[in-house]
């Protein structure tokens, strides 16, 4: 490839660096909502791609995001709203980081460039968003059965609208995708499934060959003719129908590979270009035509990046870029000021495992998103992805556990949700020391409510058995990590968020904690007007510590404690803090059922709640949309000025008193 040159698909054509740096779309220009696009002549459309993948790299390269498998699904998402009639047509995109041509193309042009922004456009489809997103998406492997749903919907409704599901090749590995399958091909109900095969290479390479077989495959003379023969079939003895149905399906799947997709119920079409567009109208438009062909899959391979050279080098095809360069591709990340707590789980676990060969590390395809890619470059045959599917890694984990290893499972906070059932039937009540390193835990900023791990205190410190931390900084999380390598009978769970830690000075060789201990930070002693002391879980320390000064310019001493674990709770430290002042602030970055609960639980039954003013402070009862992380906090009231605030109201002080230690009229403990 010639040094400043990008391929256009256009045939014989080039996209120059001139190209990339300035938009020029003005066929694009013409579509506003896919009605607009559906009048263009099919000759238009491939000039209309190539305008559409400009404007999505330009757009992505302003605000960050999801790139690669966006650019890989430009011909196929123009197609698509092309042959069918969107939104009466539903359009169900899996996980949904590809939807950004789709967005673009469905009457958000105009805000693109707030994407994954505060009061901006989702980085995922959102239903509350258009009519265009029939079905919110942000996991993976949901679209199958959210697709199925919708055309039963719209049978016993007698519709005649059809139902597209689109989705990976990588979210094909989750165990959910497979269940819908199997559903939906024991119905005949009208439903598309395509198959976006941009990674697995489960399929021999696409020609011209395949190319006409997947148009003659789904042609109404050969699907009128395969439904002819089943016709004649029935009218044959059972034994001699199925025969002869067996008979089809493997002569097809002979030349195409679709025997395990017909094995289960679909009629399978491919692997067909889904970057031709002359491949692709003729076959969607084929399937669309076919009114009794009952659910239908259609193998299409692309490629992740497609267009952009910059994403097509890339390991990962530019899967989530910061902002970029457009021409040079280069991010523009800022210089941490300090690492990363996913990068100190995978230093601290890979030094570890140095010493000790029963550690193993596990993750759901995201070695890169959890650190298990750092653990896996020094002990590769003790790192497993499993891929899409949490269940399965979890169980995997426990088996691991009963033959005595140590296996960490690394999973984010929301991912863990899938697999609930798992961690409480195959580990908690076996008490096998399976050990979890949640990540993503609290607000993640950009990728908003779908990623948002809010939940896991509270769904693993219900559970018997568990041992629950969180750590307050980056030395905090190695130290628990250390720990865990210790817990050898029972599960543990650390739990810490995204992005970097807070500077501190990080040990060469982490101590591990006594278990269920906390630690007083900073100590108070009780004052005239009342002392305040601040329980602290987690990664809210840091604005535990700044309300407490705040504090202090008023005359109110107060004591802040990092609680460590949540289970076991320290009911020492609790008790103490209790006992010696008048009000005491339970602060965590997680939902209303976790830590505070704990410890509302652990006062009343031991009667410490007399003249004791107590205020949990805990994620509200609603989610919070994509923002920066610290606007979500403040909009959360977990930042120092909502505990400010919160603690001058219970004391009964008003906010614009500054007050002095010698406030005769404050309130004092009982």
């Amino acid at each position: 490839m010639a040094r400043g040159r990008y391929p256009r698909e256009r045939q014989g054509g080039w996209a120059t660096r001139s190209d990339l740096l300035t938009l020029t779309t003005p066929t694009l220009d013409t579509v506003h909502l896919p009605a607009d696009l559906r009048r263009l002549q099919p000759e238009e459309l491939r000039t209309l791609a190539d305008e559409l993948r400009q404007a999505t790299i330009h757009a992505v390269s302003k605000t960050g995001g999801h790139l690669g498998a966006g650019l890989g699904v430009v011909e196929l998402t123009v197609a698509l709203h092309y042959v069918y009639d969107t939104p009466a047509d539903k359009l169900i995109w899996d996980v949904g980081h590809q939807c950004y041509p789709h967005k673009i193309l469905t009457g958000r042009r105009d805000r693109i460039e707030t994407l994954r922004q505060g009061g901006g456009l989702s980085g995922f489809t959102k239903r509350d968003e258009s009519e265009y997103d029939p079905f919110g998406a942000a996991h993976s492997s949901t679209s199958i059965s959210a697709g199925l749903g919708m055309a039963v919907a719209r049978d016993l409704s007698d519709g005649d609208n059809h139902v597209v599901a689109v989705i990976g090749d990588g979210a094909m590995s989750a165990g959910m995708a497979y269940e819908a399958l199997n559903n939906a091909g024991a119905m005949h109900s009208r439903l598309t499934v395509i198959l976006n095969d941009n990674d697995m290479s489960i399929a021999p390479p696409v020609g011209a060959m395949s190319a006409y077989l997947s148009r003659l495959l789904s042609s109404k003379q050969y699907m009128g003719l395969r439904e002819f023969g089943r016709g004649i079939a029935e009218r044959f003895p059972k034994r001699l129908e199925r025969a002869m149905e067996k008979w089809e399906e493997y002569a097809r799947g002979f030349v195409t590979g679709g025997t395990l997709f017909e094995e289960m119920g679909f009629y399978y079409i491919g692997p067909i270009d889904g970057h031709n567009l002359d491949h692709l109208l003729p076959v969607l438009k084929n399937v669309r035509n076919a009114k009794d062909a009952g659910p239908v899959l259609i193998h299409v391979v692309t490629q992740k990046g497609k267009g952009y050279d910059p994403a097509e080098q890339s390991a990962d095809k530019y899967h989530g870029v910061a902002k970029f360069d457009v021409v040079t591709g280069t991010q523009k990340k800022g210089k941490p000021n300090a690492p990363a707590y996913t990068k100190v789980f995978g230093r601290t676990l890979s030094k570890l495992a140095e010493a000790d060969d029963k550690i193993v590390a596990i993750t759901a395809a995201m070695p890169s998103g959890t650190g298990v890619d750092i653990f896996q470059e020094t002990h590769p045959t003790r790192s497993f992805d499993v891929g899409i599917a949490e269940q399965h890694g979890v169980t995997f984990a426990a088996g691991l556990a009963a033959e005595g290893y140590k296996p960490f499972a690394a999973i984010y906070s929301t991912f863990l949700q899938r697999a609930y059932d798992q961690v409480v039937h195959d580990v908690a009540i076996q008490s096998l020391p399976v050990r979890f390193a949640i990540d993503r835990a609290g607000y993640v900023g950009a990728d908003g409510q779908t990623h948002c791990g809010a939940f896991d205190v509270a769904y693993l410190s219900c559970l018997p058995n568990f041992i629950v931390m969180a750590p307050s900084d980056e030395a905090e999380l190695a130290a628990m990590v250390a720990t865990q390598v210790g817990i050898d009978d029972r599960p543990s769970a650390v739990r810490y968020p995204r992005g970097e830690g807070v500077g501190v000075e990080m040990p060469e060789h982490p101590a591990p904690l006594e278990i269920g201990k906390g630690r007083i930070v900073r100590q108070g002693a009780k004052g005239a007007r009342g002392a305040v002391a601040i329980l602290s879980l987690g990664n809210r320390l840091q604005d535990a510590l700044a309300a407490a000064d705040r504090l202090g310019a008023r005359g109110l001493v107060t004591t802040v404690a990092d609680a460590r674990f949540v289970k076991p709770l320290d009911g020492d430290l609790i008790r103490q803090l209790a006992e010696s002042h008048d009000l005491l602030m339970v602060i965590e970055e997680a939902s209303i059922g976790g830590f505070g609960s704990h410890v509302l639980d652990f006062l009343a039954r031991n009667d410490l709640m007399k003249g004791l003013a107590v205020r949990p402070m805990a994620m509200p009862d609603r989610f919070l949309d994509q923002d920066k992380p610290e606007e979500q906090v403040r909009l959360a009231g977990l930042d120092a000025d909502a505990i400010v605030a919160t603690a001058l109201d219970a004391l009964g002080i008003d906010a614009g008193d500054r007050g002095n230690s010698d406030d005769k009229d404050a309130p004092a403990r009982a």
